[in-house]
């Protein structure tokens, strides 16, 4: 899952994005709303942290010309102004949460989590798609009712394919999602991890679309007919 923070005092943004990477998604920081807004025009990402008293544009200001031009990202704004005509606007704006300052870290990644899922249609923290379960609370997965051991990387697959079920997913997609800026669109890496996780939960399921990319859905009752003999 891939983050963006908006946030313009330095010292809070680098910790609500540590927390996030901490938590195994990634994080890009931006510090004003015209940087913002760009980003989030043009970047793929799964949540937005947004404050609102920002330099350049207002973060209520920004999240208006999202929602206008169709962006759908989940929104979280976390913001000092706790009063209610403060909190009706950023809601009547676009957003989806609302948390204000002082807060604890644990419940931005609580909330975040939260969004990201009731977006994909989940709204327990366990992802499923037949035998193949996820909680992405705890960062257990099993397969079959038996636990599977998943690395980061498997995981932030794992997840990212659950979240988009039946949708296909391009390679440099994934590799924006799982690495980042950091990703080599060259490399072969994804379809190493791709491979290692077929070998955990088989094929029926996690399937390449030739020339576009992968797909995760449901097996067919023939699949697992077959897989249970």
């Amino acid at each position: 899952m891939k983050i963006l923070v908006v946030e313009d005092d330095r010292d809070l943004a680098a910790q609500v994005a540590g927390t996030i990477r901490g938590a195994g998604m990634l994080a890009d920081v931006v510090h004003d709303g015209i940087e913002a807004e760009y980003m989030g025009d043009t970047g793929a990402f799964d949540a937005v942290v947004l404050d609102l008293g920002l330099p350049g544009r207002s973060g209520i200001d920004v999240l208006k010309g999202w929602r206008m031009r169709g962006n759908a990202v989940p929104v979280l704004i976390l913001t000092a102004r706790s009063r209610w005509p403060d909190k009706r606007d950023g809601f009547n704006a676009g957003a989806d949460d609302y948390l204000t300052k002082p807060f604890h870290m644990e419940e931005v990644m609580i909330r975040l989590q939260a969004l990201i899922r009731r977006s994909a249609g989940f709204a327990a923290p366990q992802l499923t798609c037949g035998a193949l379960s996820l909680d992405t609370t705890s960062g257990a997965a099993s397969f079959g009712g038996q636990p599977i051991t998943l690395t980061t990387q498997e995981f932030r697959i794992v997840e990212y394919l659950l979240h988009r079920k039946d949708k296909i997913v391009s390679r440099l997609e994934l590799i924006d999602h799982v690495y980042g800026t950091d990703g080599d669109p060259d490399s072969n890496v994804v379809d190493v991890l791709i491979s290692r996780i077929r070998k955990k939960i088989g094929n029926d399921m996690l399937l390449t679309v030739r020339g576009r990319g992968y797909r995760m859905i449901e097996p067919t009752a023939e699949a697992v007919a077959q897989d249970s003999k």
